[in-house]
């Protein structure tokens, strides 16, 4: 298992370091400059068009709103990976690793405007009349190649349905062993991955509405749960915070060293786990924003850049500030371990019981999430009907296994497919940005007029591959409701 382990981190660093890295960084900074600070400017609008209702289907059939999209999305975003991912980036890149999570979360909405604009665009309807979209859809519809959407499509599936899972459910294991009591390594992780993947096929077999269904409700309130529980440690230890920001700050420039962490660490820490944890640029979110049923498809690039920002700018944080204010030397814990001994310590035993309760929560709505992806990238490369159960048993079975294995093996995994996914659909997006720039003008264009923007494709005919947006089938553009944001040229 070591040696496996020493060949994955091998693999990663040089994949990071050398090509993903620049990479990512790169393309958020293209998209950042070309789109004017999209990520930014248009804050106030990502507030507005989050909250709009979605009318029911002509059948009367409920579709997947604006919000329900994100809460997709943030399931598989605010996930384990905010909890144990923050606390392994601040360990191994010390305090100087969230600064750079900082940056990239502000760079890489950018990145998920784009493709979620792009995925808007390109959607499909299904045989139920639901959409589907994604990356895999963009690449074989608007760049003509096929062969690249299926090569990302089996990608996402292994990453999401397989790979990812594993660490949800490696983390539960992990923190259910130091929680409930009489638990050990012995029993405790077989009977955890058993748990949720029941709990998991409870779910997947409702379909997407189902999953917007249970989503909408758990998101919220694990989020909640946990922000009360970080910001009751973040007051209790006050004095400690202009301490931490100092630690962060200066660890992000080499200028303090905190555990292992140099200036090369820290970046190649924050990034990776940023990535992780937010999603911007890897291709994932584009597939739940593709689900609902906007005017416009910048309403839902709006919407998932502003998800980044919930996940990182708010929750990301959250868990630094709670592991930094209690642990400031990083000792003797490591992962979701160490945000649990915090809140511990700082509240009670009490505390780190609910954290598993959250954890939980955290790990099952982002195993819907993940298995979502999959899915509707299973059903783009084949129709066949046996696929699909048989992705299921497997991602049931990944559940399990996941709960099992070594925490070290399984997140430098979940680093190498992660950056084999961002590579396949930073390449894609480089190319075709510009039209989702076009869309953004468009968009723009019908706000200062005091519209609320619709879409339809003969307003841009010269574009191939558009399948939905047909003229006959939309909305008649309305006023902008009283109250909202004024967009200024």
């Amino acid at each position: 298992m070591d040696t496996l382990d020493s060949l994955i981190v091998a693999v990663n660093d040089h994949l990071w370091t050398y090509l993903l890295i620049p990479l990512v960084v790169g393309a958020g900074l293209y998209f950042t400059v070309r789109s004017r600070g999209v990520q930014l400017r248009l804050l106030p609008e990502m507030f507005r068009v989050v909250k709009e209702k979605t009318p029911p289907r002509a059948d009367g059939r409920k579709q997947v709103s604006s919000f329900g999209a994100f809460t997709i999305s943030a399931a598989a975003r605010v996930g384990t990976g905010n909890i144990a991912g923050v606390a392994t980036a601040i360990t191994l890149g010390g305090a100087g690793a969230v600064f750079w999570m900082w940056v990239m979360a502000v760079i890489g909405a950018a990145s998920a405007f784009v493709e979620s604009a792009l995925a808007q665009l390109y959607k499909v309807r299904n045989a139920s009349g639901a959409y589907r979209g994604g990356p895999a859809y963009y690449m074989q519809r608007a760049l003509g190649t096929r062969w690249l959407g299926v090569v990302f499509a089996v990608t996402i599936t292994v990453t999401f349905g397989f790979v990812f899972n594993a660490v949800q459910a490696n983390t539960i294991s992990s923190v259910a062993s130091g929680s409930l009591p009489g638990t050990g390594t012995a029993w405790s992780g077989p009977v955890a991955g058993v748990l949720l993947a029941a709990l998991l096929a409870l779910a997947v077999f409702g379909g997407v509405r189902r999953i917007s269904a249970v989503t909408t409700v758990l998101v919220p309130v694990m989020a909640v749960v946990y922000l009360l529980l970080g910001l009751a440690v973040v007051l209790l230890n006050i004095t400690e915070l202009p301490r931490v920001v100092a630690d962060i700050v200066g660890g992000a420039f080499g200028l303090r060293e905190v555990a292992a962490g140099g200036i090369g660490v820290a970046i190649q820490q924050g990034i990776r786990r940023g990535m992780f944890s937010n999603e911007a640029g890897l291709g994932s979110a584009p597939n739940a924003g593709a689900t609902a049923e906007v005017s416009h498809p910048v309403k839902q690039g709006l919407v998932q850049a502003l998800g980044v920002f919930f996940d990182t700018l708010l929750v990301c944080t959250m868990t630094a500030f709670v592991v930094l204010v209690t642990n400031p030397e990083l000792s003797g814990r490591q992962g979701a371990d160490l945000t649990q001994t915090a809140l511990s310590e700082t509240l009670g035993g009490w505390a780190g019981h609910l954290l598993t309760v959250v954890v939980f929560m955290l790990a099952f709505s982002s195993m819907i999430g993940n298995y979502y992806y999959g899915e509707t990238n299973i059903q783009f490369i084949t129709r066949k009907r046996w696929v699909l159960p048989g992705y299921r048993a497997l991602v049931l079975c990944a559940v399990v296994l996941g709960s099992l294995g070594s925490v070290s093996v399984v997140w430098n995994l979940a680093d190498v497919f992660m950056g084999l996914m961002a590579l396949v659909n930073l390449l894609a997006i480089l190319p075709l940005a510009g039209i989702a720039f076009r869309l953004l003008d468009d968009y723009l264009a019908q706000r200062r007029a005091g519209l609320d923007p619709v879409f339809t494709r003969d307003r841009m005919p010269d574009l191939r591959g558009v399948q939905c947006w047909d003229p006959a089938r939309a909305p008649e553009p309305a006023r902008v409701p009283a109250g909202a944001a004024r967009i200024r040229p």
